[in-house]
């Protein structure tokens, strides 16, 4: 089956108002899509104003992804077969990496339909260029286990691998739960084992740092309620 239209996964800038972080190709893409899957319906009208302020954001349809239950793969369906042009939203960063959106992609493929990524920014990937780890073999391991004693495991888990392999070990958290985290990793992990942080990334409060646990050990950090990625490489 081939189609004239096409699913657009496009990019929101990491902190609200950091346009400038966004390829210029994704202010002409929006002019042309008036269907959207977003993850948070607040955050991508707020986007798409402050993209084109004259836009009539009545004028378009939402489909907000439900937290626990997904996409509406139906109605995702539906619109892909009237021929409509489709644009995925995250809350932040990029759509699928990390953020709801891969059922939605992998409904597209399944139709037939093009799927084009859009370039903007990702925690993720700008966090491992920062750190000075492995950028050559990494791992994205997602959340880690939050209660006791697995999630100290899992961190030992995860030091073995990076020491067994190599390689470079990335997870997230919920902010409210960063410094929780942080203390297990100082806890759990050898001294020699390196430790990337990085919060607030592509904002003016940008904070990237790489030290030894037995470096990190000797200072107080206090990480707040912010947005951080963590690295480890053993």
């Amino acid at each position: 089956m081939t189609t004239t239209n096409a699913v657009y996964l496009i990019p929101i800038p990491i902190c609200e108002g950091e346009n400038n972080t966004l390829s210029v190709a994704i202010a002409d893409v929006l002019l042309k899509v008036n269907y959207f899957f977003v993850e948070d319906l607040r955050t991508a009208r707020r986007f798409l104003k402050s993209m084109h302020p004259t836009i009539v954001i009545d004028n378009l349809h939402f489909s907000e992804i439900d937290k626990h239950t997904g996409a509406d793969l139906n109605l995702m369906q539906q619109w892909l077969k009237k021929g409509y042009n489709i644009g995925i939203m995250s809350e932040a960063g990029c759509p699928g990496i990390a953020d709801p959106g891969a059922d939605l992609v992998a409904m597209a493929h399944k139709i037939g339909v093009r799927v084009v990524p859009l370039v903007g920014p990702n925690s993720i990937i700008l966090a491992l260029m920062a750190s000075g780890l492995n950028g050559q073999s990494f791992c994205f391991v997602g959340y880690l286990p939050v209660k006791d004693p697995v999630v100290s495991k899992s961190i030992k888990d995860i030091e073995l691998k990076s020491i067994k392999d190599a390689q470079t070990q990335i997870f997230i958290e919920t902010p409210y739960r960063n410094d929780k985290l942080y203390s297990e990793i100082i806890k759990c992990c050898n001294n020699t084992t390196r430790l990337s942080i990085a919060q607030n990334i592509s904002s003016p409060t940008e904070f990237i740092k790489t030290k030894t646990i037995a470096e990190w050990k000797k200072e107080t950090l206090v990480l707040g309620k912010f947005p951080t990625v963590f690295l480890l490489l053993g």
